[in-house]
């Protein structure tokens, strides 16, 4: 490294460019080659170094510079961008014998002496990265095939994506972006909505409004293909393509299997391409997939099948495209999806908190015992990550055994649409939708639909539980201006009711709905806190309140009230609580302080509420004589559906009412697994771990020691944990913590 003396000026331009040369020489040995060739803190002191002399002098910042990967706190979107290369989805094959009939087709219809080769397909984020003059332009996502997203400033934060190859080339690069099974066990276990696999986790993290962000999660890649933008004659196979990737500065994923008719052959060419993998004939083949298959678990990264491609590029170019995967290559999957089906529309479903929840309408399908008609795609984020649109073929699954869920896009639709966006307005009210965390909203507390939703949560089962009024009955009455509020309930004359259809000259309803709110008025303090409907304060958390002390409605109102300047100090206090957290802590605070909960509670005390806990009460059941604590330090989880009780968070009242907790899944330390009609993985999973699995019948015999209470009702058994609005079909989700 030459020295200079510090009485002469120090020659910025070419220590920025030697500094740029060497960082980016140790970058490529520690995160490509696995050679570290200088210490930590030699790299970071040259880094340093870089930064300084590009902040003091701002244009000698390259696109290119080592400095980039740090990312931006600046926000950017992602506008899309037009494809140059063909981007699209491959067949599929789900054994070894279609495998080999694909080859064999493949080779009679060409007529000619071909080999193959084997990769893994990485279970990761699609991008094509092009280049111009060597240096990286443009990241962009898969999107529909001919269009996608710009995510450039995110992708040069990944340490193994090259800002500048090694010769200045003009190319496009697929790759698959992923997350490391460790990393993301480690990611996933500090956040408090964890992701379902390490490819969503890479996914939302390529998207996110900052490059900052993104440079914090230790993103990989994997490259596959390189299309020159002048050909190259050297350049004949895939094997060509991949050793020149390579020699250019990417990684190439080393898990790779060649076949030509002989062994010897495809060794020799593998050797000439200077590539490892592993050599055999077309006989190997079978064999090749079962030890790709059972490595795959002990792989550090996700793979959910292999690839088969032509060898040879004038045989690609001779066999080409279908409108939507090339002729010259197939996708071995390990398992064939639970079920597939297509997307036929999305729209959006306004809740009772204003949040917008798109959802899928998709081909009817069955499923797992039941038939698939609608998914909920929770957000634009998720939406964003599976570049999911309509007319597209996806990968359909129950997680849990029960919550439909979208898992994958297995082919993009021919009708040219791009990835659905959320519409600016809500389409009830009209009012702009307004973006909060991850989620959109509608800000009119006055939206029909919000209205509506609160309406029909306070009256429902597991929250007032007022018989008469389910969602239908509840939308007739806003419809006809006769409820507005939750409040108006209790001051509505319901004897007038009686004219119309539905309500009987009798009044036999309308005695009905009477007596189901006069029963409200006994309902616990719990029960009246979570049917307020303060978003995400759900049964958990009102639970957790109560017993921390917050035993009353004017001791939680007290936390409120304070100057602004002691506010900090109440959510301190609240986050203190165990299981909360700041975050919940902040949500109830606000949630309390919207005036129109206020008006709620004021009014629902001068009606005859309970605003405080009974004494000695557990606040999940009707008050009566204590019951003998048969269940006290048992932990206890419950699943499926029941005769007796509906919803079966009733069930769950009576252990607690007992002294017996409640576990959301089963583990070696839970004691029982009440296990209902339809119950799934859990019974499964307590079969394994030798829990012990308690029926209904066995229940109703153990609730008998210690005296049955008046809240075992005997109703109709519930049939899902998403209760259905059967006038407007939307689902009424539960909330966090519910």
């Amino acid at each position: 490294m030459p020295m200079t003396d510090d009485s002469l000026p120090v020659d910025k331009f070419s220590r920025a460019a030697e500094l740029r040369t060497l960082l980016e020489k140790y970058q490529r040995a520690y995160y490509v080659d696995g050679r570290p060739l200088v210490s930590d803190l030699e790299y970071d002191r040259l880094f340093d170094e870089l930064s300084l002399i590009e902040k003091e002098n701002p244009s000698l910042r390259t696109p290119d510079s080592p400095t980039q990967r740090v990312g931006s706190d600046l926000t950017s979107d992602f506008p899309e961008v037009e494809h140059t290369i063909p981007v699209l989805s491959l067949d599929k094959a789900y054994s070894d014998s279609e495998v080999l009939n694909w080859i064999s087709k493949t080779m009679k219809n060409t007529g000619e002496n071909l080999s193959f080769v084997l990769e893994e397909k990485i279970d990761g984020f699609s991008v094509v990265l092009y280049y111009e003059k060597g240096v990286l332009s443009r990241a962009v996502t898969r999107g529909n095939g001919f269009v996608g997203n710009d995510v450039t400033a995110n992708a040069k934060t990944i340490q193994t994506i090259p800002l500048r190859l090694s010769e200045p080339v003009d190319v496009a690069v697929r790759g698959e972006i992923y997350l490391g099974k460790e990393v993301f066990e480690r990611i996933n276990s500090t956040l408090e909505e964890p992701y379902a696999n390490p490819r969503n986790l890479a996914a939302g993290t390529i998207r996110r409004n900052k490059s900052s962000e993104t440079a914090q999660v230790p993103l990989s890649i994997f490259v596959y293909e390189g299309f020159w933008t002048q050909p190259n004659a050297d350049i004949t196979d895939h094997i060509q393509i991949l050793s020149r990737l390579k020699a250019l500065g990417f990684t190439v994923n080393p898990h790779l299997s060649y076949f030509c008719r002989t062994k010897e052959e495809a060794s020799l060419r593998l050797a000439q391409a200077g590539l490892d993998g592993d050599a055999g004939s077309f006989d190997d083949i079978p064999q090749a997939i079962k030890d790709a298959t059972a490595r795959r678990g002990g792989l550090s990264y996700e793979i959910d099948g292999l690839v088969v491609k032509v060898n040879e590029l004038s045989t690609r170019e001779e066999l080409g495209y279908t409108g939507h995967h090339p002729r010259w290559a197939i996708a071995y999957k390990f398992e064939a999806p639970q079920a597939q089906t297509t997307v036929e529309s999305i729209d959006v479903q306004v809740g009772r908190t204003g949040r917008i929840t798109p959802m899928a309408r998709i081909k009817e399908t069955p499923l797992s015992g039941s038939t698939i008609r609608n998914i909920t795609l929770h957000n634009q984020d998720y939406i964003d990550q599976l570049e999911l649109a309509v007319g597209d073929t996806v990968a359909i699954s129950k997680r849990g055994d029960v919550i439909p869920a979208v898992e994958s896009v297995v082919e993009k639709n021919e009708l040219g649409n791009t990835t659905w966006r959320m519409p600016e307005k809500c389409p009830e009210c009209g009012s702009v939708l307004v973006k909060r965390g991850a989620h959109h909203f509608c800000p009119n507390h006055d939206c029909p639909a919000q209205a509506k939703g609160r309406l029909a949560f306070f009256c429902a089962k597991s929250q007032m539980d007022i018989e008469g009024l389910g969602p239908k009955t509840t939308e007739f009455l806003y419809d006809k201006g006769f409820v507005k509020n939750v409040e108006d309930l209790y001051s509505f004359d319901f004897d007038s009711l009686v004219a119309y259809e539905g309500f009987g000259a009798e009044g036999k309803k309308v005695s009905i709905i009477k007596d189901g709110l006069a029963a409200s008025k006994k309902a616990p303090f719990q029960r009246v806190l979570i049917s307020l409907g303060v978003p995400e304060f759900g049964k958990k958390a009102a639970e957790l309140v109560v017993k921390a002390g917050y035993d009353t409605m004017d001791k939680i109102l007290a936390l409120v009230d304070v100057p602004e300047t002691d506010m900090e100090q109440s959510i301190q206090a609240l986050s203190n609580i165990k299981g909360l957290g700041s975050v919940m802590a902040r949500l109830i605070i606000e949630g309390f302080k919207d005036p129109s909960i206020r008006r709620t509670i004021e009014c629902l005390r001068e009606a005859g509420l309970r605003m405080e806990e009974s004494s000695g009460g557990s606040g999940v059941g009707e008050e009566g004589p204590a019951l003998e604590q048969i269940f006290a330090g048992q932990s206890w989880c419950v699943t499926g559906t029941f005769e007796h009780f509906a919803p079966r968070s009733k069930a769950m009242d009576e252990i607690k009412r007992r002294g017996g907790t409640e576990v959301s899944a089963v583990s070696r330390k839970t004691t029982c697994l009440l296990a209902g009609e339809g119950a799934g993985s859990k019974l499964e999973k307590a079969r394994e771990l030798g829990v012990r699995i308690v029926t209904e019948a066995d229940f109703l015999e153990m609730l008998k020691e210690g005296g049955i209470s008046d809240s075992v009702e005997h109703e109709a058994p519930a049939v899902s944990s998403v209760v259905q609005d059967s006038s407007s079909g939307q689902d009424i989700q539960p909330d966090l913590f519910g």
